[in-house]
């Protein structure tokens, strides 16, 4: 994580969970992380619809995208039909993990900008994969920023951190085919494993 506000809120959501896969939405404290409020965000999951949706935006949030994200769905960050907004959530609510993403986010005007995203799971009265918290950080401040709001934005990288207990993994997903007919990765824990061969 290359941003404070990352690195801020993992520790608490760390200190937050103990031992446990994830902390309790209701245990978060707005006041114990209220410097981080402007940059941060809430998901409601829903698996089944493979869909995400802000619930929660802080304003500085909304303000990179000039408009009131809550309800809005998290897809709509990236402003088009990439895999990646599902992927990223999909990592975070099946295998309990958190993951740290680097985007480059656009205005109309084609000027780009770097972002930090944090995605960390959150249990809802008990429930795993209903709720995702996370941080959209700036990594630097051009002047445009709040005259020109984001309205696309692209996947940089991608990292998943790591467990608490590597024990405790999920089991592999099958194998998918992919259009050639090999078969796809097979996630095991953190790691994808993808199928290979001998030259």
């Amino acid at each position: 994580m290359k941003h404070p506000t990352s690195r801020m809120l993992h520790a608490y959501w760390e200190r937050l969970r103990g031992e446990r896969a994830a902390p309790e939405r209701a245990e978060i404290e707005p006041g114990e992380i209220r410097h981080l409020l402007a940059d941060s965000l809430i998901l409601e999951l829903d698996m089944a619809e493979r869909s995400a949706t802000v619930r929660l935006a802080g304003t500085r949030v909304c303000a990179l995208y000039g408009r009131e994200l809550k309800g809005t769905t998290f897809a709509s960050l990236w402003g088009s039909e990439a895999p990646d907004p599902w992927r990223i959530v999909d990592i975070v609510a099946s295998d309990t993990l958190g993951v740290v993403a680097g985007l480059r986010g656009l205005n109309t005007a084609g000027e780009a900008v770097d972002l930090e995203l944090l995605l960390l799971p959150l249990r809802h009265r008990g429930r795993m994969q209903v709720r995702a918290l996370g941080t959209l950080s700036l990594e630097s401040t051009p002047p445009w920023i709040g005259l020109r709001p984001l309205v696309q934005a692209e996947t940089t990288s991608l990292r998943i951190l790591p467990g608490r207990r590597m024990e405790a993994a999920p089991p592999a997903r099958p194998a998918l085919r992919g259009p050639t007919g090999f078969p796809g990765p097979v996630r095991r824990g953190h790691l994808l494993v993808h199928a290979g061969g001998r030259a």
